[in-house]
Order: C-alpha cells, then sequence, then structure tokens
C-alpha cells in the first residue's frame, strides 16, 4: 500500500506543529486516473460523500416522477443539512404527502445543526425530532423508494429490497464489487470501495447526459447548495463559490468528493486522520489546481491559507496546504 501523501499543515509561528495526510484521485470520464495522491487503491468507506449514489434508485425506479419530486427534493436527498427551518419544512412536507410521520424514519433523532432551530426547540420545551437528523433527506428519498416498491418498514436493513438497490447503483457506478460495508451514523449500510472506484463514479456523475439519473441529481445539488448543507458550511460556500458548476459533498471522517460537469471529471479523497479541515483542504486545494475556483477566492481563503485566530481575535498560526497541493 502507497503511503498517505501530505494534504495540509498547520504552523504556529515558524514551526511546523502538525501534517494532516491522505490518498486523493482525479479520474476522467473513462475511468483513468488524470492525479493520485497517496493510494488510488486504498479501500475506503465514502459516508456522506456516496449520498447521490444512494439516491440513484430515487430515480431509476421512477419514485420521484411518480411522487411529483422537484430538484429541491433531489438535493435534500443528497444532503447532509443542518436542520434549519428550509430543511426540515421540505423535509416534513415531502413526508405528508406520502402520508407517512417522522415515526416512519430509521434514522434516529438529533440535534440541529442550525443555531436558530436548535434555540427554537429550546424555547418551545420541545425535543428534536428525526426530521433534525441531518440525513433525514437522504431518508426520505428512502421511504419514498420503499412506497414505491411497497417494501417493509425496516427500509434501513442491508437486505431490504432499497438498501440492495442502492449496493446495485454502488457497484455499477464504481465499477468494483464491494467488499462489504459498515453501518452509517444514520443506521444504513455504507458500501465500501476503493478510493479510484469513488472517484471513477464522481466522473461517471460529471460525464452523464442530461436527463440521466445522475445529471439530474448533480443538477439539484448544483442549484440548491443551500439545501445540501446549510449556511456557514463548506458544501454550500464552495458551491456557491464556483458559482454552481461543481456539486461537492463531505462525508464523516474526512471524506470529500466533487464533481465536475463541464471538465466531465470526478474527485474522491480520504483524510487519512479523519479531520475536517484536512479533507477542506485538500478539496480546495485540487479544485484550484483544476482550474474551478480562484486560489484568492475568500471562500478558497478560508479553507485553506487560513489563519488561525485565538479566543481573542490573535492570529496565532496558518493552515496550508501541503508541498504536495501548493
Amino acid at each position: 500500500m502507497t503511503a498517505a501523501a501530505p494534504f495540509a499543515e498547520i504552523w504556529r509561528g515558524p514551526f511546523l506543529e502538525s501534517v494532516h495526510s491522505g490518498h486523493a484521485v482525479v479520474c476522467d470520464d473513462t475511468g483513468q486516473i488524470l492525479h493520485a495522491w497517496g493510494d488510488p487503491e486504498a479501500v475506503i468507506l465514502p459516508r456522506s460523500s456516496a449520498k447521490m449514489i444512494q439516491a440513484l434508485p430515487l430515480l431509476r425506479s421512477g419514485a420521484a416522477d411518480a411522487f411529483g419530486l422537484k430538484p429541491q427534493h433531489l438535493a435534500l436527498a443528497c444532503a447532509s443539512h443542518q436542520a434549519a427551518a428550509l430543511h426540515t419544512w421540505l423535509v416534513g412536507d415531502w413526508l405528508e404527502t406520502m402520508g407517512l410521520t417522522d415515526e416512519d424514519f430509521r434514522c434516529g433523532t438529533a440535534e440541529p445543526g442550525d443555531d436558530a432551530a436548535r434555540n427554537a426547540l429550546i424555547c418551545a420545551h420541545e425535543k428534536p425530532c428525526q426530521v433534525h437528523h441531518e440525513c433525514s433527506g437522504k431518508h426520505a428519498g428512502f421511504l419514498t423508494v420503499n412506497k414505491h416498491l411497497g417494501g417493509g418498514p425496516d427500509y434501513e436493513k442491508p437486505d431490504h429490497p432499497v438498501q440492495k438497490a442502492c449496493l446495485d447503483a454502488f457497484e455499477q457506478i464504481t465499477g468494483l464489487t464491494s467488499p462489504g460495508y459498515g453501518i452509517d451514523g444514520c443506521s444504513v449500510p455504507n458500501f465500501a470501495t476503493t478510493l479510484h472506484g469513488m472517484a471513477r463514479a464522481m466522473a461517471h456523475f460529471a460525464a452523464a447526459p442530461d436527463g440521466s439519473a445522475e445529471a439530474r441529481l448533480h443538477q439539484a445539488m448544483r442549484l440548491h447548495p443551500e439545501l445540501v448543507a446549510g449556511e456557514t458550511r463548506a458544501c454550500t460556500n464552495l458551491m456557491r463559490a464556483m458559482n454552481g458548476k461543481v456539486a461537492v459533498k463531505t462525508g464523516a471522517e474526512g471524506f470529500f468528493i466533487a464533481i465536475l460537469p463541464e471538465l466531465k471529471i470526478g474527485v474522491a479523497l480520504k483524510a487519512a486522520c479523519g479531520t475536517k479541515r484536512a479533507a477542506e483542504c485538500a478539496i480546495v486545494s485540487i479544485l484550484v489546481k483544476l482550474g474551478a475556483i480562484d486560489p484568492n477566492h475568500p471562500q478558497a481563503l478560508k479553507y485553506r491559507n487560513a489563519p488561525i485566530e485565538n479566543r481573542r481575535g490573535i492570529i496565532t498560526g496558518t493552515l496550508k496546504p501541503a508541498a504536495t497541493f501548493a
């Protein structure tokens, strides 16, 4: 196995204090590797970066059109949202149109990541529901497929028709047989593949023709970046900074993908340390390298070459891309 490559450096004054490393792959629409750092064949769990793949059965089964879903719903199916009012209202309305309730979810409850939504619950002396879970949009998609197929209620189980459809889509689009799965934070299987396989899948999305399931999903993400994550979040910030030309999606434990339709290129990366700041620095550095974002754009500078401040507002260090990317 090839060693992880340096991704990001933390400098405190003149001292190199920390180094984050990882693996990254850029693929073209033929599945060929254009750029690689670390080990392209490293086996990974893409976590929430795979949500657009998990949403493919929603369109391929005909469920999305049968229930009249709009691009906003498709964006939410790919989202790790912060449960702001615009997220939970849309997901709640989506459930209601299917005659379902919060109890039909299998993702679990979670406090909203959005401050205003969390404070509103506290002030109302209310507890969070499953709709507040960051994956409730994805699970609304699963419920839609399940209702369309007439499956049983435990749609999160690996042997359920919904998850079998997700596995079929995952293996088809990565071009590899998955070696297995781990259970994700929202209770559904998260299928493993190689980093190369995941980048190949993202390139497949990027090159997909208009009207295809893949194109409809990444177009929805690019059209509604506020639904994919939320205010202050990297995915939303970066898609806005690139004027909706690129779809990006983070995943837990330092994963990140990018879909670049104009170049028909896909990107997948994994920070070996699992940290968000390493993955964010690396994805922006790769996007800069590909010409997708200006290195001096304020949002690019927020995640690479970013000052580190202490609680008094004193700049104490800098987050920089490693020489690998610089």
